[in-house]
């Protein structure tokens, strides 16, 4: 039996996803309250105070002021400072610019106390050098826990200090600050969210664009001409935006630099007189491709006013909506039910021993 295979022609056209991330606490330009006191039922509230800020109010202060940097005395700097309600992560940057910070506050001051309080140092690659040279400089590396998280306390006139377990000595220090950095996560655009309801693409839990696969297709999304790049897809240094983007275009060019593209005739289509609008091929589709529309001519069982509706430009044929479909409204083109059962010469189900 001859399969007739259709051609599709189209038109090609590619996106690039790759928007910008703003930190937790400098979407409305000031900080927000961030939880770093030991017993978790209260926050210590940053926007009330001058002396506790971000690490890019930081490096603010130490290029627009630097004689205020210089005068500092003690320094204390908070790693991993959660802000309430939202998701913990590592946005894997923040070691690095904690780093580069304290190096700095030492060459303007080399006399300045810099303490750096940490869960974990992520300073990986070469970037070691860094932490290297801060611990040569000076700076004083105190690990805490989340059973006991550093408590800030003020006495009302603008000092600050800082009590953290030092787990080396097992006791309890307690560290006098004149300036509080905290490092607080990366997260992703505010539209971010609503650019992927618009494209319809997944996000990670932690609310940035989710590839592919990681480690085969890190800047495809499952849908096709869509590609992923920089911070869109998760905190990471501007080389690796970089390079990230660099893929992304390549990956781009090989659809723009075809005039059409073919694709192959092994798509879903779906009857509209059929279909019933139980959105199951839209839920159950891998690929996020069915929608269901109100067209023209495709009313629906019962005049609903719309039916399911597949591109079949998009449409990769893998036939799971074929068979989710309750009302069996959907068929693959070519390996439709009738053509596979062959029930006119007795054929798939109807042999007999």
């Amino acid at each position: 039996m001859l399969l007739q295979r259709r051609l599709l022609c189209c038109a090609i056209a590619s996106a690039v996803a790759a928007v910008a991330a703003p930190a937790f606490a400098d979407q409305a330009n000031e900080l927000k309250p961030v939880q770093i006191l030991g017993d978790r039922q209260n926050t210590f509230s940053v926007s009330g105070s001058a002396h506790v800020l971000s690490n890019e109010d930081l490096e603010e202060k130490v290029v627009h002021h630097p004689e205020e940097i210089a005068a500092l005395k003690n320094v204390v700097m908070i790693q991993c400072a959660m802000t309430p309600g939202e998701l913990e992560y590592c946005s894997r940057v923040c070691c690095t610019n904690t780093m580069k910070n304290s190096i700095r506050l030492k060459l303007f001051n080399p006399e300045c106390r810099v303490t750096v309080l940490y869960k974990n140092i992520v300073t990986y690659g070469f970037r070691e050098k860094y932490y290297t040279e801060a611990r040569r400089l000076g700076v004083i590396f105190i690990r805490y826990t989340e059973d006991e998280l550093p408590q800030i306390s003020s006495d009302g006139q603008g000092r600050l200090n800082v009590s953290v377990r030092d787990l080396a000595l097992d006791r309890r220090l307690d560290l006098p600050a004149d300036l509080v950095p905290l490092s607080t996560a990366i997260a992703p655009s505010n539209g971010t969210r609503k650019l992927a309801e618009m494209l319809r693409l997944p996000l990670s839990t932690e609310g940035f664009f989710s590839e592919a696969q990681m480690k085969l297709r890190p800047m495809d999304f499952q849908r096709d001409g869509i590609f992923l790049a920089g911070m869109a897809h998760y905190p990471k240094f501007i080389e690796e935006s970089i390079s990230h983007a660099l893929a992304a275009a390549a990956r781009a060019l090989t659809l723009l630099s075809q005039g059409n593209m073919y694709f192959g005739g092994l798509v879903a289509e779906v009857d509209p007189d059929q279909c019933v609008g139980c959105l199951t091929c839209t839920r159950i589709c891998p690929f996020a491709i069915p929608q269901v529309l109100q067209l023209e001519g495709r009313n629906g069982v019962g005049a609903l006013g719309g039916a399911a509706f597949i591109d079949p430009a998009q449409c990769h044929g893998c036939g799971t909506c074929t068979s989710e479909c309750p009302a069996n409204a959907i068929q693959l083109i070519n390996y439709s039910d009738e053509q596979m059962m062959l029930r006119e010469i007795g054929g798939l189900g109807s042999w007999q021993i």
